[in-house]
């Protein structure tokens, strides 16, 4: 029997990497996408020789993105920018994207799963807009697409709580924007993986049948930034002071800062945290995709080991 096809598109990003060892633990061939198929050798050990493949693909050369789908069963769009110009927005969660479902609809894949945003129908930030905008592409170029909306996702080496441990160990104070109040809904790595499989593998008949839906993904406990950031001090001992900060003088300060090359705050993130990132009622979600969603408690402080007073970090530093 030819084993299937699965092409993914960000593969060497940190969702990425779960969703290419799922798929390789199930038997596909696994076509790892990326800008430099160098930079996707390191996901050859995730599957037996010759079963994850490395791939070059880039919007600017839609040739590439024909040979990278082409014969896939199925394709898996992950790729997302946190900090950019609108025209960067656009082009990676829109434009980009919807090449990809565009190729996959003329090749006749049998699925497309494509990795939006929660909250993107709600939030005024740049970046959900963009968002929602490629879900609509996505959507219009193959309708039966499977969009999963995550929450913040959280796993070793997140961009989240790992980004503010390490500013907890270089500053005094952190900010509390908006006094933080803005509510999270943070969702495991591992489920999202899960999540992806399931919306790309799961039969397209009866009430399961996730083709053409929406589904938001969000884990079992809705926390606010504030109590977010007061789990990360508890398990990294890395206490610091928490100033409320206006989000009108946020956007003040992030102005300057997006202007560094790696900005810690942008204004669009300022003006994402007025929007609750969290799961609508009513909604499909991981349950509907037969996944128990994991607590973040019982997996936070392994994941922040590293941070801890005597972990790695601190013995490197």
């Amino acid at each position: 029997m030819q084993q299937k096809v699965a092409t993914v598109f960000g593969a060497t990003g940190f969702i990425g990497r779960h969703v290419v060892r799922a798929f390789a633990d199930a038997g596909y061939i696994v076509r790892a996408v990326s800008r430099s198929a160098t930079k996707a050798y390191f996901l050859r050990v995730y599957g037996d020789v010759g079963q994850v493949v490395p791939v070059q693909a880039h919007t600017n050369d839609p040739a590439s993105i024909d040979v990278a789908v082409r014969g896939a069963d199925v394709v898996i769009y992950l790729p997302g920018v946190l900090h950019a110009s609108t025209k960067g927005f656009t082009r990676v969660h829109r434009d980009y994207p919807a090449q990809v479902a565009e190729a996959a609809t003329r090749h006749h894949a049998k699925r497309f799963v494509f990795v939006s945003a929660l909250a993107c129908d709600r939030s005024q930030s740049v970046y959900a807009q963009t968002k929602r905008e490629g879900e609509l592409a996505v959507l219009k170029a193959f309708p039966k697409a499977v969009v999963l909306r995550p929450s913040i996702v959280f796993g070793p080496e997140d961009g989240f709580f790992g980004r503010f441990a390490k500013l907890a160990r270089i500053m005094p104070a952190l900010p509390l924007i908006g006094g933080g109040h803005t509510k999270f809904q943070p969702v495991y790595v591992g489920d999202v993986a899960k999540a992806v499989f399931a919306a790309a593998t799961k039969p397209a008949s009866g009430t399961t049948n996730p083709e053409g839906r929406i589904y938001e993904l969000g884990g079992p406990r809705i926390y606010s930034f504030k109590e977010l950031l007061q789990m990360m001090f508890k398990a990294t001992g890395l206490v610091r002071p928490l100033m409320p900060l206006p989000f009108a003088l946020a956007a003040a300060k992030a102005s300057v800062l997006q202007l560094l090359p790696s900005p810690p705050l942008t204004v669009d993130q300022v003006k994402s945290l007025k929007t609750d990132n969290i799961v609508a009622s009513g909604s499909f979600g991981l349950s509907d995709l037969g996944i128990e969603s994991t607590a973040l408690e019982g997996m936070l402080p392994a994941m922040l080991s590293r941070y801890r007073e005597g972990g790695p970090a601190r013995k490197s530093a």
